[in-house]
């Protein structure tokens, strides 16, 4: 695997889970980082702690790793090989793909346990 470079985005996230169909606040368009998901059993919410959810299921307290760059679509074991790097730290996760890049999700209090497991990889990570 080529080594990547990752960034950490300022700001610690909660992961929401609602009822399928939920409302969701405007507020939420202001974080700086957002993913919404819904499927047939849920609605999950990932976005900035600072925005309020009346969510009755949430995880409070992570930090977001941004892999930089766009991702071509062709390009395989991106998240295999991060997400493996992590759980041989003993380092859970939640991940979020969008059309362009990855974002890796971990409790900010092993966000430099992460970081250093990345490194140790062979990949960067800048702001932690």
């Amino acid at each position: 695997m080529t080594p990547l470079s990752l960034s950490v985005l300022p700001g610690t996230f909660t992961i929401h889970r609602l009822p399928v169909g939920a409302s969701l606040p405007g507020s939420l368009y202001r974080s700086s980082f957002l993913s919404i998901t819904q499927t047939h059993d849920e609605l999950s919410v990932v976005c900035e702690s600072t925005i309020t959810i009346d969510s009755k299921k949430q995880e409070k307290g992570w930090s977001c790793l941004r892999v930089d760059g766009t991702l071509d679509f062709g390009l395989t074991g991106i998240l295999a090989d991060l997400s493996g790097t992590l759980a041989e730290a003993g380092i859970s996760l939640f991940a979020v793909s969008t059309y362009d890049t990855d974002y890796l999700l971990v409790k900010r209090e092993i966000l430099e346990d992460a970081a250093d497991a990345l490194r140790r990889a062979g990949h960067t990570v800048i702001g932690a």
